[in-house]
């Protein structure tokens, strides 16, 4: 019932995009709740940036205004589980927004807090599909080394333990491993020490330049010869497992993502048409709306429009952004786009449901 919903609301979208009307709000919104972090990531700078935090009041207010029109919402950072109300805020938007997957990274160092937190979410919104992305660069020190926090790897297993004893069926717990130029040529060692753990799915994105994460300039996104490598393995070891429930309809989109990806990195263009600014979007945690996270531009604040997203996302701002957009001044391998983007992308779609299709 819920991809019926989803399927519903892509119509719309796409003449938003080919026509400029009907508009529509997006439907996958990521929520940076804290630029705070207690990682210290070599490939990530997030956590020396500041805000004046949106409060749980304010976050409550976006979203009775938004009402039902996000699909897929995704509680970000920084580290999100350091905000002391993050399941509260999580309720919050579940219960206004009734959204059908709920996404909350985490590098796991906050042992003792996190998995109590994530039942009382799930308990929270019972009708969605929680997933917890635990980020692990590597295995054991070479983690710590990019993470650059004695002892994550441990704290993250320790994390990873009291995840894995929660028992919920619209809980997803995944592992998630950014391929930067710090572990691309690592990637198989790694990848079978991350699966030894047994998640219910793995991910990976490319490490990119992001304007959110303070890492333009920096040499850290793999050569494309390189992260050509690591997708054909990554392709190859999807072919030799299968996931159960909702991690398999991720895992048919994820092949097609990797090898997305490694096109946009070799070609330094849009592959498929980029819905950022239609479909998809971004809230800052001072109220700052982007139309995605890598170029990080504002087009309003949402204090300044009594939490409404509706003036800032159908403004001039927005307007100028998606013609930029549109016209392919921007390309970026960003995961959360991407997925976005290849639901509109037919054969996409049709190539996931023939690999989702009943077997005989």
């Amino acid at each position: 019932m819920s991809l019926l919903r989803l399927a519903a609301r892509l119509p719309a979208h796409a003449a938003f995009r080919a026509l400029g009307a009907p508009r529509a709000l997006p439907f996958s919104l990521v929520l940076s709740v804290t630029y705070r972090c207690n990682s210290r990531c070599s490939t990530c700078n997030v956590w020396q940036r500041q805000a004046d935090e949106l409060t749980l009041s304010e976050w409550t207010r976006i979203f009775e205004r938004l009402g039902r029109a996000p699909y897929y919402l995704t509680f970000s950072g920084g580290e999100p589980f350091l905000r002391d109300d993050l399941v509260e805020l999580v309720a919050a938007g579940y219960r206004l927004c009734r959204p059908a997957v709920i996404t909350i990274p985490t590098n796991g160092l906050l042992s003792k807090r996190i998995a109590p937190a994530v039942e009382a979410i799930v308990q929270a919104a019972p009708g969605a599909q929680v997933g917890i992305n635990l980020s692990l660069d590597g295995v054991g020190e070479a983690h710590d080394r990019i993470r650059r926090v004695p002892g994550n790897w441990e704290r993250a297993l320790e994390t990873y333990a009291a995840l894995r004893a929660l028992h919920y069926p619209n809980l997803t717990i995944s592992i998630h491993t950014v391929i930067s130029t710090l572990n691309v040529a690592d990637l198989p060692q790694i990848y079978a020490g991350l699966m030894a753990l047994e998640p219910d799915s793995y991910i990976t994105e490319v490490a990119e330049q992001r304007g959110e994460l303070g890492t333009l300039g920096m040499p850290i996104t793999p050569a494309p010869e390189q992260y050509a490598e690591a997708a054909r393995f990554l392709i190859e070891k999807l072919a030799e497992r299968r996931f159960a429930g909702f991690a398999r309809i991720t895992q048919a989109f994820r092949a097609r993502y990797y090898a997305l990806a490694t096109r946009i990195l070799a070609e330094g263009r849009q592959i498929i048409p980029c819905y950022a600014g239609w479909a998809s979007g971004h809230i800052a945690p001072d109220g700052d709306v982007w139309t995605c996270c890598t170029r990080a531009e504002p087009i309003g604040n949402l204090r300044q429009t009594d939490y409404d997203l509706r003036p800032i996302w159908f403004g001039a701002g927005a307007a100028r952004l998606r013609r930029s957009i549109a016209a392919g001044e921007c390309a970026c391998p960003m995961a959360n786009a991407s997925y976005t983007n290849m639901l509109f992308h037919l054969p996409t779609v049709l190539g996931v449901a023939w690999e989702l299709r009943p077997a005989g």
